[in-house]
């Protein structure tokens, strides 16, 4: 079984600030300390996940390739600093829309991540910005779920998740 960290996209990996939804790769600018932040967490051990809704595909906003393509950018600026992302669940449903069991906060992305890559909830973490990523991690099992202040610095939640 293997250790994981689930981390919400935008406000956390990303900033957020100024857009309702980020979905086309000149609008992704990565949080301040998030290279630092995801490489103290690999060199720990830790299996990285992003978990995150994108309920604007639903909405018709933007398309699943818009979203992929945004994945794909950050996937290679992660690449290209030696971070290996496990892998990247989004939802895109909105309950506006449709239900779904993938919404955070629901757990559904979560579980499916650890299914799929034998993941151990009970070493697990997750850091998100929102009350429903606490919420999801939660419903999970995971061992516990950080909440910080969107588009800041995950460093110090970071070193508190490898000094545990």
């Amino acid at each position: 079984m293997n250790k994981a960290v689930f981390i919400d996209r935008d406000g956390v990996i990303n900033n957020d600030e100024g857009h309702y939804y980020i979905h086309k790769v000149k609008d992704f600018k990565l949080n301040p300390g998030i290279i630092e932040g995801l490489k103290l967490l690999q060199d720990a051990g830790f299996k990285l996940f992003v978990i995150t809704n994108q309920g604007g595909v639903a909405k018709g906003e933007y398309s699943e390739d818009d979203v992929e393509m945004v994945h794909g950018h950050f996937l290679q600026l992660m690449f290209d600093n030696d971070i290996r992302i496990t892998d990247i669940y989004y939802c895109p449903h909105h309950e506006s829309v449709e239900d779904c069991d993938c919404r955070k906060p629901k757990p559904g992305m979560i579980n499916q991540a650890c299914d799929e890559h034998q993941i151990d909830k009970a070493s697990s973490y997750l850091i998100g910005d929102a009350d429903r990523d606490v919420e999801a991690g939660n419903a999970a099992g995971l061992k516990q779920s950080f909440k910080i202040a969107k588009n800041s610095s995950i460093i110090d939640v970071c070193k508190k998740l490898i000094s545990i």
